[in-house]
């Protein structure tokens, strides 16, 4: 009698309970509402019939999650991400996995992403080079050690040389004179060890459609004083220091002793020198400027030198190491002023891009020597337009520290450095079910799969049925707040209905009782 008012009673009590919910929950971030969802029933009659039966009241037969998307919202957290889309982000808390539309993340004490929970994010490592390893998604600890130094070893010079500049008009060409080169390009460059150098190209106009190129390193071709202290590590050369200094020293002094001693540790300072500048590739020039100083010592060959300390015959070799640029290949152009390929191998001797440019680069901090860079001239042209650079690139750079993150829509996290360079450091793993309404709540934001949901999809962002993903944004909760008031006030109604005839039904039955 009282069954179908009592089971309104408990299904608008479980209503408000479910609006009640979802309207906590209308600031939480990632929060999908729910919908309490009924069915009536009925008691089948002794031979089976129910048609006459006038039902015993409601029951709740699922509460529903409502997994509609959300607003997205800026945050001023660069690690606070947003699904705009289907699926989840998947988490593993001590070892089990969860899903979750909350993005809100940040580091812990291991640079590994997690929730305010503690869950942790799951994706894919990228290693050392910067590229994404799939496979089995695990948490992403993303390392924020310094970038290695790339070293320079192509280069591409793109340029327009103008097919109306005239043959400079001085002869032969001198980098440190201007009016011996039509152009002259810089780019910056890098050693083993990271270091910058200046890596310049000079252009002369020998002829029409024919144009020399000079290379230098840090404006010159330079070898640099530290191949003259490489003698100070020669046994020859500390062998002969010691009999200077014993010349000097003996009593009394032996004038000619003492030059030709000088004179012995000049010979085994060149021979040091010549041996590490051939070792490094050294130029021509440069090999004749070390045996030119030499010369200068002794002009006369009288295997004396006069006046010179070991250190200033080591400061003399060494300066004579500084030599102009060199000529590294010669452009040739068509008629149409695109690079003639074919009639450059044809010339003696062969000219062949790329051309492969030794930047003898002597770094006191040891780096790697000499430094040979293919050098390219893709889309340099000889039009009538004026002579300009028109971007010139390299594949090096120095060592860099980490500075920040950001993070694409495809959910990978980007390490940017001090450098300027960024290096992908890891990417977000999604899942996705064949039935998200299947899916187990586990409070806090999180599901977890079951037998209704079926097995996790697992994928990359905005690949399939995988959403986009937004950086420094957060999903906000799908509660319509306005609607849910609405519903509140039906639920109350309808609580109220049912009350009313649970007490119409007691006035009844009362009446009854009062029978006599």
């Amino acid at each position: 009698m009282f069954q179908q008012g009592l089971s309104g009673l408990n299904a608008a009590s479980k209503s408000l309970d479910v609006i009640g919910n979802n309207i906590a929950n209308a600031s939480t971030v990632g929060f999908k509402s729910s919908q309490a969802q009924f069915a009536d029933l009925y008691a089948n009659s002794l031979n089976g019939v129910s048609g006459n039966n006038p039902g015993i009241g409601v029951t709740v037969s699922k509460l529903a999650q409502q997994f509609t998307q959300g607003n997205i919202e800026s945050s001023s957290n660069p690690l606070d991400v947003a699904i705009n889309g289907g699926g989840f982000f998947r988490q593993v808390v001590n070892g089990a996995v969860q899903y979750s539309r909350n993005g809100q993340f940040h580091e812990d004490k291991n640079h590994t992403l997690v929730n305010a929970q503690g869950a942790q994010l799951t994706g894919y490592l990228a290693n050392t080079a910067g590229v994404i390893q799939l496979g089995a998604p695990v948490p992403l600890t993303l390392d924020k050690s310094d970038l290695t130094p790339v070293q320079t070893t192509e280069a591409n010079f793109q340029l327009n040389l103008s097919s109306a500049e005239k043959v400079p008009t001085t002869i032969p060409f001198d980098a440190n004179d201007p009016t011996s080169y039509n152009k002259q390009t810089v780019l910056d460059v890098y050693d083993s060890l990271g270091t910058a150098h200046i890596m310049t190209t000079y252009y002369v106009k020998t002829d029409a459609n024919t144009w020399d190129v000079y290379a230098a390193a840090d404006n010159k071709e330079i070898l640099s004083a530290s191949v003259a202290a490489a003698v100070n590590s020669k046994d020859t050369v500390v062998a002969a220091r010691l009999a200077y200094n014993n010349a000097v020293r003996a009593v009394p002094p032996d004038t000619a002793a003492i030059a030709t001693a000088a004179f012995d540790y000049a010979v085994a300072a060149r021979d040091t020198m010549l041996e590490a500048a051939g070792t490094a590739g050294a130029t021509t020039a440069q090999i004749d400027a070390i045996n030119g100083a030499f010369t200068a010592l002794d002009p006369g060959g009288s295997g004396s030198i006069t006046g010179k300390t070991p250190d200033q015959i080591n400061a003399l070799l060494g300066a004579a190491t500084t030599v102009p640029a060199v000529k590294v290949g010669t452009l040739l152009f068509t008629k149409n002023g695109a690079l003639d390929s074919q009639a450059m191998a044809l010339m003696d001797p062969p000219q062949t891009l790329p051309f492969q440019i030794k930047l003898p680069i002597f770094p006191d901090t040891g780096a790697q020597e000499p430094m040979t860079v293919s050098t390219t001239f893709d889309k340099t042209t000889q039009y009538g337009s004026v002579t300009n650079d028109l971007g010139s690139k390299q594949n090096g750079y120095s060592a860099g520290s980490w500075q920040r993150y950001s993070i694409d829509e495809n959910g990978v996290i980007l390490g940017q450095y001090s450098n300027g360079k960024s290096r992908a450091m890891g990417q977000i793993a999604m899942a996705n079910f064949a039935s998200v309404d299947g899916l187990t709540p586990l409070g806090n934001n999180a599901w977890s799969e079951s037998a209704a949901s079926g097995p996790p999809t697992i994928g990359v962002p905005n690949a399939g049925a995988m959403g986009q993903l937004r950086a420094s944004s957060v999903e906000t909760s799908n509660t319509d707040l306005t609607a849910e008031l609405v519903n509140m006030i039906t639920a109350q109604r309808v609580y109220q209905a049912n009350a009313q005839t649970i007490k119409t039904q007691d006035s009844v039955l009362q009446t009854l009782v009062n029978l006599r």
